[in-house]
């Protein structure tokens, strides 16, 4: 059962809803992304990114496809979506949906983890109000940026919130793939405006393609592929929100032409670039 959302955190995000869709993004931090969206009807096709997705349904009902099923979130109602899981989103009445997500990539959550593999929660929708204050510490208000010290209070105790909906977890990693999967990580991220091949993975590595494929993918719940692709993608995202042609965004994020660009874009977020550039600087923005 939905709880009414209460506490100074809830109390700024009471404000009326506007009539139109948008998307409005909150300062960046390093690992996290922050946004508030508002939406009628169907928001976005189905899609998935290699961040975990934990969020809190402010007003309206949010209807969405995740691993099988048809999943409504009330108000108060958390939604946890794991990395590399397809889902779509959008409102489930006419009244429209208001709710606020945050984007974690996996790393800064095992770095907590002391070497165990990210809880897994099977359950998308949650009904828990000291996750959901845990959620509201880092998304109201939306408009300030996190401090570091803040983060790594706010990650450690959101990862002790997901170990107790995943139930006892899994037996840690070995060391060996545990530090081969973190030196991958770090020469994608490093590396993420160029081709990367699999033989450079191996030589910075020491493991062949395909174990470092299966530790890589144990690690972080998706493949050295994806994590590359999605660094692409979200610098794109950062250059829409300043206003750059999608044209020049499209090169300057290493995809070979703008079709490229943009079917990997929808694949990942569930709509357009262009979409995405007017949700974000308003209708007038040009696509």
């Amino acid at each position: 059962m939905a709880q009414d959302l209460n506490g100074e955190a809830a109390q700024g995000l009471e404000r009326s809803c506007a009539d139109e869709d948008r998307i409005v993004s909150a300062p960046s931090s390093t690992g996290i992304e922050r946004i508030e969206a508002h939406f009628h009807g169907n928001a976005f096709d189905l899609h998935r990114h290699d961040t975990l997705a934990v969020g809190v349904t402010l007003s309206g009902v949010q209807r969405f496809h995740y691993r099988g099923a048809v999943n409504h979130s009330l108000p108060g109602q958390v939604i946890v979506l794991h990395p590399d899981e397809m889902h779509d989103g959008g409102a489930g009445t006419e009244d429209g949906l208001r709710y606020r997500i945050l984007y974690l990539e996996p790393s800064l959550l095992l770095d907590c983890l002391d070497g165990a593999p990210m809880p897994f929660v099977r359950d998308a929708v949650v009904s828990d109000a000291a996750l959901r204050g845990t959620l509201l510490s880092a998304l109201a208000p939306l408009d300030e940026e996190l401090d570091g010290l803040f983060v790594a209070d706010f990650v450690a105790e959101l990862a002790q919130h997901l170990r107790r909906h995943a139930g006892q977890s899994a037996k840690p990693m070995g060391k060996t793939a545990w530090r081969a999967a973190a030196l991958a990580r770090d020469y994608l991220e490093e590396n993420a405006e160029r081709p990367v091949r699999s033989d450079e993975l191996e030589a910075v590595t020491g493991l062949d393609r395909y174990a470092l494929s299966r530790h890589f993918r144990a690690t972080y719940s998706t493949s050295p592929h994806r994590f590359l692709l999605m660094r692409r993608l979200q610098k794109a995202r950062r250059m829409i929100v300043v206003g750059e042609p999608l044209a020049e965004i499209a090169a300057a994020a290493g995809f070979s032409d703008q079709s490229h660009f943009n079917r990997h874009f929808k694949k990942a977020f569930g709509l357009t670039p262009g979409r995405w550039s007017a949700l974000v600087r308003g209708p007038s923005a040009g696509a």
